[in-house]
C-alpha cells in the first residue's frame, strides 16, 4: 500500500493506493498554518488512514517547495512556515521511517505520466495553472529533480520575447526576478493584466467564463504569452506530451489554439505538441506523491 500526503495552501490530503493506482481511502483537513501544526496533521491523517486500512503503507509527500540537498531544510515554499525548518527530518523522526518528498508540480506531472493523461510517454512536462506557475518533468517514469531540486520551475524565468510595453508593465515577483512567467500566466496575474488594461477587478475565472471583448482580448494575450513560454520548454525538453492542470487548465481553448502558437514560437518542430488537460484534477499532486515509492 502506497500513501501520499499533499500540502495545499488551503487543505492538506491524503491518499492511499493499491499497488495498481486503485483509490482504498481519500481524506481532506483545512491547512494548518504552523510549523508545529503541519507536522501534527500529517501524522494524525497518516495513523488514521493506517488504522482505518488496517496496514501500513510507504509514505510520499507533495510540499509547494522543496527540500535543500545541501541543507536538508525546507526551501522556496509559499507556505512559508516551511521554509528553513528541518521539516523532511522532523516528519521522518515522528512517523518512524523513511519519506519520500517531492514539489507539487513534480508530484503533478508524475501522477498523469503514471496513469494519467502522460500514461505511456516517456517524457511529460506537467504544468500548474493556477495561484503560481508551477512545472514537473518526468522521465521514463521518474521524477526529473536535478542538481539542486529545481528542475521544472519555468514559473521563474523571465517571459521570453518580452515587448517593450510588456517590459514597461513587468511585475517583480518574490523570487526576487521582475517579468517572470508566473506573473503573466498565473491566475492573480491574468487578473492583475486584466485590471491594468480595463480598469476592472476580476477574478481569472470570471475572465475565463466571460464573453466580454476585453475579457476575449485578455484571453487571447495571456495564451500568446503562454505559447512563447511553452516553446522555450520545447526547445530545451521537447517533451511527447504536456500535461496542464490547476484552474486555468480548464479555458477550453487552450487544447485547440494553444499547440499552434507553440508551435509557431518553437526551433522548427515537424508537427504541433501534445498539449492535454489533466485526467485527475486536483488530486494528481497527493496521487504523485503516493507514486514517489516504485511498484
Amino acid at each position: 500500500m502506497r500513501l501520499g500526503v499533499d500540502l495545499g495552501g488551503t487543505k492538506t490530503e491524503i491518499i492511499a493506493l493499491d499497488d495498481g493506482g486503485r483509490e482504498l481511502l481519500r481524506r481532506r483537513v483545512p491547512t494548518v498554518r504552523s510549523y508545529e501544526g503541519t507536522l501534527a496533521a500529517i501524522t494524525e491523517l497518516v495513523a488514521g488512514a493506517e488504522s482505518q486500512l488496517g496496514a501500513k503503507g510507504s509514505i510520499g509527500v507533495a510540499i509547494p517547495g522543496t527540500i535543500s540537498r545541501l541543507t536538508g531544510l525546507a526551501k522556496n515554499a509559499n507556505s512559508t512556515w516551511l521554509n528553513g525548518k528541518p521539516f523532511a527530518l522532523d516528519l521522518e523522526a515522528t512517523l518512524r521511517r523513511p519519506i519520500r518528498y517531492a514539489n507539487d508540480a513534480n508530484c503533478f506531472a508524475l501522477s498523469e505520466a503514471t496513469d494519467g493523461a502522460g500514461r505511456g510517454c516517456d517524457v511529460v512536462f506537467g504544468v500548474i495553472l493556477g495561484t503560481g506557475t508551477g512545472g514537473g518533468v518526468v522521465v521514463g517514469g521518474q521524477v526529473l529533480e536535478g542538481a539542486h531540486g529545481i528542475a521544472g520551475e519555468w514559473g521563474h524565468n523571465p517571459l521570453p520575447g518580452m515587448t517593450k510595453g510588456e517590459w514597461s508593465e513587468a511585475a517583480p515577483c518574490y523570487c526576487g526576478g521582475c517579468g517572470c512567467i508566473e506573473q503573466w500566466l498565473s491566475g492573480p496575474g491574468l487578473t492583475a493584466e486584466f485590471k491594468r488594461k480595463t480598469g476592472l477587478d476580476w477574478s481569472a475565472e470570471k475572465i475565463a467564463a466571460s464573453e466580454s471583448a476585453e475579457a476575449r482580448a485578455a484571453i487571447g494575450r495571456w495564451m500568446e504569452r503562454m505559447g512563447r513560454a511553452l516553446a522555450s520548454v520545447m526547445n530545451i525538453l521537447d517533451p511527447d506530451a504536456v500535461v496542464l492542470g490547476g484552474g486555468l487548465s480548464n479555458i477550453e481553448a487552450l487544447y485547440h489554439d494553444l499547440p499552434p502558437m507553440v508551435e509557431r514560437h518553437g526551433f522548427c518542430p515537424e508537427t504541433p505538441p501534445k498539449i492535454v488537460r489533466n485526467v485527475h484534477g486536483d488530486s494528481s499532486g497527493v496521487r504523485g506523491a503516493a507514486w514517489l515509492w516504485p511498484l
